[in-house]
């Protein structure tokens, strides 16, 4: 037996103690499996898909959509990267995660959907929203606009953070719509959501997405967790010119959807489309489809908590089983996003885009094109 046959198989060991894993923390849900899907960009055909039609609460997968309703806005000629975005009361008021910046400071566009991708910053996305669409809830009618717009036939946004409430829902077949209509519409923003991580110059943050830099041709997308939606994510991977993305809800851990989205983005890359139905294929399915699902009880329980605890490392930090996921055995790639110079923070250097050029450690003097970064 080769060396590595043997981690093969200690690598399809985990994997299966972290799926009973959460088949114990999940065991308690009513008939309702978790949603996801893994889907060729260019060709749309589906390598696998499971209750896909069924409403889920995005949490901060909402902000995919922020972002795509900002990038219209953006090639609209509305505003451009450079553009304020000032922190009003009303976006100070949000509750975590958030930058915690004070009403009147400001940042860039560019620094704000940083921050937003990265930190998932809630406080940052009503500010965003409030740039660009006048008022939070103009804004939010954009949102709802450009996703019927795009084909996200069950999906409705009450807000652009993803924070959870009535009317707040989407599902794994629209959230592949709007990742898919990312990649195809707007590639040269690409790199926003494949940052290992920020920094304002005084606190570094790592990006939640336990893919980037770990899994073999990862490139985004986003993450999101609210008790009621479990651990949600989106993810997109890029390997010998196949562009594949797969939708992740209701897992029980960061590790976990993780490994689920590992999983999901190897099949899609090694496995021949041949037979595979196309999105545009598959008919609506689902006994409980006008049903939001809240799985509160089992994601937020003692039970849950317990099993979330021991899968973490000595540092505390959740652990990914999946054979597909490496370590980063080098420090993390950071970008500065911080306040615009004289909002309030002396550390404040000029906005980099998302290519990272002129990183945290220099005085960034490179202007960012415009109206869009040049990566």
């Amino acid at each position: 037996m080769t060396v590595e046959f043997m981690r093969q198989g200690r690598g399809r060991a985990l994997v299966a103690l972290a799926t009973a894993c959460a088949a114990l923390v999940m065991s308690a849900l009513p008939s309702f499996a978790n949603p996801r899907l893994v889907i060729d960009v260019d060709t749309l055909k589906v390598y696998e898909h499971q209750d896909i039609f069924q409403k889920w609460y995005p949490a901060s997968l909402t902000k995919l959509m922020t972002a795509y309703t900002t990038f219209r806005a953006i090639k609209a000629g509305q505003l451009t990267l450079q553009s304020p975005v000032v922190m009003s009361k009303n976006a100070a008021a949000e509750p975590p995660s958030k930058m915690f910046y004070k009403p009147g400071q400001a940042m860039t566009l560019d620094s704000a959907l940083k921050m937003m991708l990265v930190k998932s910053a809630n406080d940052v996305a009503v500010a965003i929203a409030e740039a660009v669409g006048g008022s939070e809830q103009g804004f939010i009618d954009r949102m709802n606009a450009e996703a019927r717009r795009i084909g996200m036939t069950s999906s409705h946004f009450i807000n652009p953070n993803g924070l959870p409430g009535k009317g707040q829902y989407t599902t794994a077949r629209d959230l592949a719509v709007l990742a898919v209509t990312l990649k195809r519409e707007f590639p040269e923003y690409a790199p926003y959501f494949a940052l290992e991580g920020i920094t304002t110059g005084k606190k570094d943050y790592a990006n939640y997405n336990m893919l980037i830099g770990r899994f073999d041709g990862a490139d985004g997308m986003k993450t999101g967790f609210i008790c009621a939606s479990g651990f949600n994510q989106v993810s997109s991977a890029m390997r010998s010119g196949r562009r594949v993305v797969s939708v992740v809800l209701g897992e029980e851990s960061l590790g976990a959807r993780a490994d689920e989205s590992a999983r999901l983005l190897q099949l899609a890359l090694t496995t021949s489309g041949a037979g595979k139905p196309s999105l545009t294929q598959i008919a609506p399915y689902g006994e409980n489809r006008k049903l939001v699902v809240d799985v509160s009880k089992q994601i937020c329980s003692k039970q849950a908590a317990k099993v979330r605890s021991e899968g973490r490392d000595e540092a505390g930090r959740q652990k990914p089983l999946s054979p597909y996921i490496r370590e980063i055995n080098r420090p993390l790639k950071l970008v500065f996003a911080g306040l615009i110079p004289g909002s309030g923070d002396s550390t404040a250097k000029a906005g980099n885009d998302a290519t990272g050029q002129g990183d945290a450690t220099e005085t960034a003097k490179v202007p960012i094109p415009v109206p869009r970064p040049s990566f």
